[in-house]
């Protein structure tokens, strides 16, 4: 493993205030991370689970074309959210939503068909047979960022609805009225960041933007930052085998945690879900730290 001892070398470049943030486009998301998924199966260790995760996106971009619209926030809850700086997508009420019990419907009966190993689909009938109220658990988890390692398989398959539900949402926002809500939370839903990435994208070029692990919005972050603790101190970087890693561990010492950071401005293909999925040699590696793993991705549970 190697290590940077100093704060991230690059420069931060780009408009002298970015967007606070992007709004997903579920369609593109999931046809863009279903195919990142299938790309890094062609090499990776992981190539059963990272194809499973491929044709599993495939299946999330059909939904999102096939079912029937959401039910977006309405401008009273949008503005209220905003006075008191919090995210308009209320993520406990989404717990009993109809919209996102069908969405979860569809997606196990459409999940049937993918090929999966027995463990998985033992976990998928599970969750097909589970009784309102387990499902209602499963759901509170994941909306709550959180997956008991005892029961990762059946999460996943929740989490997959839950993701397509909230980056519907998501798309049915005005960006212009999303405020900061606090340092690492999503101003859409008030998830955790996944990952963070250095982005590439003109205009903002060299700026940090954190992805939400549930509804994919992606919100602009300080660099050489905590985004569990917000210091700015005891910042490091950890990356495998060489320091030009376009993947990296960014640690904090004084909260002693760490989330990935991409450098998609080196690499603009790397996907915040599919490649925090694909480079799970850095979170083995940084098992033996006095670090813990600070960023959310259900897809990482079981590992």
């Amino acid at each position: 493993m190697a290590e940077d001892v100093q704060p991230d070398p690059s420069l931060i470049g780009g408009v002298p205030t970015p967007p606070l943030a992007f709004l997903p486009e579920p369609v593109k998301l999931f046809q863009t991370r279903a195919r990142r998924f299938a790309f890094l199966a062609e090499s990776n260790a992981l190539a059963p689970y990272l194809t499973f995760l491929a044709a599993l996106s495939k299946l999330q971009a059909r939904l999102a074309v096939t079912l029937p619209p959401v039910m977006a926030p309405t401008s009273a809850r949008i503005a209220e959210a905003a006075h008191a700086a919090m995210p308009p997508i209320d993520r406990l009420a989404l717990v009993n939503d109809p919209g996102l019990s069908a969405t979860l419907d569809a997606l196990l009966e459409g999940a049937a068909d993918i090929a999966m190993p027995d463990p998985a689909r033992l976990a998928l009938d599970a969750v097909r047979a589970a009784e309102d109220s387990d499902r209602r658990w499963l759901l509170a988890n994941i909306l709550s960022d959180q997956v008991p390692e005892d029961s990762a398989a059946p999460h996943l398959f929740v989490a997959a609805a839950v993701q397509v539900h909230m980056a519907r949402l998501a798309a049915t926002l005005d960006v212009e009225a999303l405020v900061p809500v606090g340092l690492g939370v999503c101003p859409a839903c008030g998830g955790r960041p996944a990952t963070s990435s250095v982005v590439g994208t003109q205009g903002v070029e060299n700026v940090r933007y954190a992805a939400c692990a549930c509804c994919a919005t992606q919100w602009n972050e300080v660099r050489v930052k905590c985004l569990c603790c917000g210091s700015t101190k005891g910042i490091s970087y950890r990356s495998v085998e060489t320091s030009e890693a376009t993947v990296k561990a960014e640690t904090c010492r004084e909260c002693h945690s760490w989330v990935k950071i991409f450098y998609q401005v080196k690499n603009p293909s790397l996907e915040p879900i599919a490649d925090d999925v694909g480079s799970l040699g850095l979170d083995i590696l940084m098992k033996d730290t006095e670090f813990r793993r600070g960023g959310f991705n259900p897809y990482l549970a079981g590992y």
